[in-house]
């Protein structure tokens, strides 16, 4: 894994700068610490801060094909590049290093930008074709690597993380309040909007090409070159649930053990507790012989804590494991940094412990680390699709009382679940039962919950989103045969295309570990995995209502019964009680002081200090209500974003000459 960061100039904007490209990288440098490298020409610059787990020795960026007139910054993996690279040398093109890197210059040499189709990888590059004058920037199906553009005067740039391109003083540095309302409508931004006025962030599964060949301003094109699909609602099932589990415990195997091998250095794996992790790095321990580590973050608070899931897996694996202990007053500690890395509002406190735990794992000397997300999302594990399938069978006798009471098996992970208070329960989940038809219906529960801390945005951020609504815009954006899914395959798709790509594999995956130079792998989101598992039915994934059923069958011989009879606990961590109490740190009482909300001017002071207040009073003891928790992260985490980034520039550290291992200027004389 590595960070990437380039621009393209035309008309009067002169030269790409070799200063500005070493401040770009310089800003990545946690992505990739252990190698740098610019390319630089009339009109492109490259740049790339490498993070060496395949081809240590020759695998150095930018890289270019034989004659030199394509080059690539790519981070990421092509875990199938072995059987690329056979293919791509019987189309006659030579090799001179062992990286996956360098397939990626061939097959867009021989298959132009339809080269990512062929791709079973989690990757974001640039391409620039110094003959054809064409830049191409492309991002994996689900957007597990990032990668973020904007374009000033006459100048287009691109970066890994968007710090990068604030390195540049005339990218203007503003909250923008469309990025704001969506993080208080679906927990993230939905690319291409981010949470900064004038920066865009190319969308999962999108390719983007700036075309400088016809002179002038770059003709400028997008394409989506894949969206999930799922059966028609009632289409008939093809093969039975043991088959499925079959298929589905194959092409794991196989994904786990590319994931396994294919690096030059050792693969550690997460245990988190639960049936996904257990089941990767039981994988992940059956391809590859010797030591085997294994890597747990445990929680103080009983609430949150698995350990003894964990180390049961760790014996059945017989594993070296390593655990952290997470405290309030380490969330609370590290979350300024988390903030500074997310490059986003958080409405959670999540990914701060996992901020400790890809430290741990870096402090072992681990680069890479396989992880079990997007089991959820593939097969249907959370609580919001079976809220999903229960609302939609409630909606068929809305005056049912028997219906309703499945609610009451919701949630049963939360101290103060939302279907304990039965009377509450059924007013809030039955509110728009009639509209099953609406393409929102799964979500709309959560959305009205995050939408509701919407009356903490002060009177000019309201303004400024007058007669603009986030729900209406996700869902103008639909797939034509959208309609034609049933309830659970219409929830799994709009987890996948919010919350999975910008806050689970964003958020708490990519820059969390890559904060501290670590890789996740996931075998879960490989293509071949997807694909199977989104042309399940339903039911395999959700039998009644209990979740990934098919998977359960999948691995029942390698996960121990306890952890795979145990009820779904979702990970999750303290919130607003990391910050009050005894555990408080210092700098909340600066960053929510009402001077400075309203220098920022993002939300209601008063109502930010009443918030607190209730926190405080509650002393982190007395558990809040989920909408306190979410206002209260989601106010700290846009204030400190607000505070690092644009009422101070980030620091930047151009990196010296002398840093940059690989250096190609095509400016200075032959």
């Amino acid at each position: 894994m590595c960070g990437i960061a380039g621009c393209l100039h035309w008309g009067r904007a002169g030269v790409p700068d070799d200063a500005r490209l070493r401040a770009m990288v310089g800003a990545l440098r946690h992505r990739g610490p252990d190698e740098f490298g610019t390319y630089l020409d009339g009109a492109a610059g490259l740049a790339h801060a490498r993070l060496s787990i395949i081809d240590l020795s020759t695998g150095q960026q930018p890289l270019s094909n034989e004659d030199g007139t394509i080059w690539i910054v790519f981070n990421g993996e092509i875990f199938n590049y072995v059987e690329l690279r056979a293919e791509l040398q019987s189309h006659g093109h030579r090799f001179r290093t062992a990286s996956d890197t360098e397939v990626i210059v061939h097959a867009y040499e021989t298959w132009g930008e339809r080269c990512v189709e062929r791709f079973n990888g989690q990757f974001a590059f640039a391409v620039w074709n110094a003959k054809e004058r064409t830049l191409a920037l492309a991002r994996d199906r689900l957007g597990v690597r990032p990668i973020y553009h904007a374009t000033i005067g006459e100048r287009f740039l691109f970066a890994s993380e968007i710090k990068a391109l604030f390195t540049d003083p005339e990218i203007p540095r503003a909250i923008d309040p469309r990025g704001l309302d969506q993080v208080f409508s679906f927990w993230t931004t939905l690319a291409p909007v981010t949470p900064f006025a004038g920066v865009s962030e190319l969308p999962a599964g999108h390719v983007l090409t700036l075309d400088l060949s016809r002179g002038g301003a770059p003709a400028i094109r997008m394409r989506r070159f894949w969206t999930p699909r799922y059966p028609e609602s009632g289409a008939p099932r093809i093969g039975s649930v043991a088959e499925a589990a079959e298929g589905l415990r194959e092409r794991l195997e196989v994904a786990t053990r590319l994931r396994m091998l294919r690096a030059d250095v050792p693969v550690g794996s997460y245990l988190s507790g639960g049936i996904d992790s257990s089941a990767v790095a039981a994988m992940g321990r059956r391809a590859k012989e010797g030591i085997f580590r294994t890597f747990s973050l445990r929680f103080a608070d009983a609430e949150f804590d698995e350990t003894k899931f964990q180390r049961l897996m760790a014996r059945r694996l017989d594993s070296e494991h390593t655990e952290i202990v997470c405290e309030r007053r380490d969330i609370g500690a590290v979350f300024p940094e988390v903030v500074l890395h997310t490059e986003r509002p958080i409405l959670r406190s999540g990914p701060a412990p996992l901020y400790l735990l890809s430290r741990l794992v870096r402090d072992a000397g681990f680069k890479v680390v396989l992880t079990g997300e997007g089991s959820d999302e593939m097969l249907a594990g959370y609580d919001i699709f079976r809220e999903a399938k229960v609302r939609a069978f409630w909606s068929r006798e809305p005056a049912s009382r028997l219906r309703p009471r499945l609610l009451e098996r919701l949630y049963p992970y939360m101290a103060r679940s939302p279907a304990s208070a039965k009377a509450m329960a059924r007013k809030f989940f039955g509110d728009g039962l009639a509209g099953t038809s609406d393409p929102g219906f799964s979500h709309r529960p959560r959305w009205k919950s995050a939408g509701a801390l919407k009356r903490l945005f002060s009177g000019g951020l309201a303004e400024a989103l007058a007669g603009r609504d986030a729900e209406a815009e996700l869902l103008s954006d639909l797939p034509a045969e959208f309609p034609s899914w049933d309830v659970v395959s219409r929830a799994q798709y709009l987890e996948v295309t919010t919350l999975l790509s910008g806050y689970i594999l964003s958020s708490q995956g990519d820059r969390m570990l890559m904060a501290h130079s670590v890789e996740g792998r996931f075998p879960f989101l490989d293509p071949d995995v997807v694909e199977f598992c989104n042309a399940l039915p339903s039911s395999f994934k959700l039998r009644v209502l209990d979740e990934k059923h098919v998977l359960k069958r999948a691995v029942r011989d390698l996960v121990p019964p306890e952890i795979l009879e145990r009820p779904k606990q979702p990970y999750r961590a303290p919130d607003a009680a990391s910050f009050v109490g005894d555990a408080a740190p210092d700098y909340v009482d600066d960053v929510l002081d009402p001077a400075s909300v309203e220098e920022a001017g993002l939300f209601d002071s008063r109502g930010v200090a009443g918030l607190l207040a209730k926190c405080r009073a509650a002393g982190g003891d007395a558990p809040l209500s989920n909408a306190d928790n979410m206002a209260f992260v989601g106010i700290l985490s846009t204030q400190l974003l607000w505070e690092s980034f644009v009422k101070r520039r980030p620091e930047t550290e151009v990196l010296p000459e002398e840093r940059i291992g690989t250096r190609v200027n095509r400016l200075s004389p032959a």
